[in-house]
């Protein structure tokens, strides 16, 4: 009971405090049985823990007085990655569900296992965003990613997916889309990102499967996915400006009537991004900036042993922006440096 009181607290928007039965528990989402001109919210049945109790995600709706296009937010399917919660909880609490057109739809902790024990993965250690579509006679985390697609991600129109930099890193303020999508195209420019990363999502991303990204563009739903800085931390300006950014996603997609606000820092759209990564053990520091523009040949990182001495020095392979980075000196052989957005 303890645990679902947390959750209770941690995950839904307002300040009043709920009691478990006040929010009802749903084995499906059934987007035409929510009340019009209203918020619901809602605790999805997914799957079931060791002990026969339901495995459960919190999701909000909000569905309009009139009919619109159905936008999803997700956050948090790793569960180290937080800032996209505040950022689904404050959108809600700002939306007037009377006006809107369509239907919102906000998952704001998809891992919930993985935010309990602060960890990125699942319980079974698994990257769940690597697995995708799951499989619905698989193993724990199998079985967990399919009934995130089927019983979330396919019934949305168009689906943005919150992250942030993983432990020992911190990213910048980035979107990774498939701006050959035009909708796509402009809806990750209206996020005030510092960079924009084309590309598809990853359709084999380096695990057994796909992520959520690819996953939904292969049933013809454009998502972006959006990097929201640090992990395990709440961070106030990543926060505000995510949700002018969903907001503004929202006014373009016609489902509120109000004006889309114009970024006013330049955005730096990157072709291209790769991680750099060490090559042999030691202890490192990496002397540049979040979204510093760095020059092939620019020191990038500079490992010593335990007495101090210079092992080795890492420079820039080619012109880029600095998109995320280590904050761990402790790197073993394959440690990463940084991410380097080239345009």
């Amino acid at each position: 009971m303890k645990n679902w009181l947390f959750f209770l607290l941690f995950f839904l928007p307002g300040n009043q405090s709920f009691s478990q039965t006040d929010i009802p528990i749903i084995q499906q989402l059934d987007l035409s049985a929510a009340p019009k001109g209203q918020v619901s919210r809602y605790w999805l049945h997914l799957t079931d823990n060791g002990l026969s109790q339901p495995v459960l995600v919190p999701v909000i709706v909000a569905k309009g007085l009139e009919d619109g296009p159905v936008l999803g937010l997700t956050a948090a399917i790793h569960g180290n990655e937080l800032n996209g919660i505040p950022v689904i909880q404050q959108v809600f609490q700002m939306l007037d569900a009377e006006t809107l057109k369509g239907t919102l739809v906000g998952v704001p902790g998809l891992n919930t296992p993985g935010i309990e024990a602060n960890q990125r993965e699942f319980t079974d250690g698994t990257d769940l965003n690597r697995i995708f579509p799951g499989k619905a006679k698989g193993n724990e985390s199998q079985q967990f990613t399919y009934y995130i697609f089927e019983k979330i991600a396919k019934h949305v129109d168009v689906l943005i997916d919150m992250h942030t930099a993983s432990f020992g890193r911190v990213n910048s303020m980035y979107v990774r889309a498939d701006v050959a999508d035009d909708t796509l195209e402009k809806l990750a420019a209206l996020q005030f990102p510092d960079i924009i990363v084309v590309n598809k999502g990853n359709p084999s991303a380096g695990g057994d499967g796909k992520t959520l990204r690819a996953e939904a563009a292969d049933h013809g739903i454009p998502c972006l996915t959006i990097e929201y800085g640090n992990p395990q931390v709440y961070q106030s300006d990543m926060t505000d400006r995510g949700v002018a950014g969903i907001l503004n996603a929202m006014s373009y997609l016609g489902m509120t009537n109000d004006p889309i606000t114009e970024s006013r820092m330049p955005t730096v759209v990157c072709s291209k991004s790769f991680w750099i990564y060490t090559d042999m053990g030691g202890l490192l520091e990496v002397p540049v900036e979040l979204t510093q523009q760095v020059k092939k040949g620019d020191v990038i990182g500079v490992l010593r042993n335990p007495f101090g001495d210079i092992l080795k020095t890492y420079t820039a392979p080619e012109d880029g922006v600095v998109i995320g980075k280590s904050t761990n000196p402790v790197n073993r052989s394959g440690g990463r440096i940084l991410h380097l957005g080239v345009k």
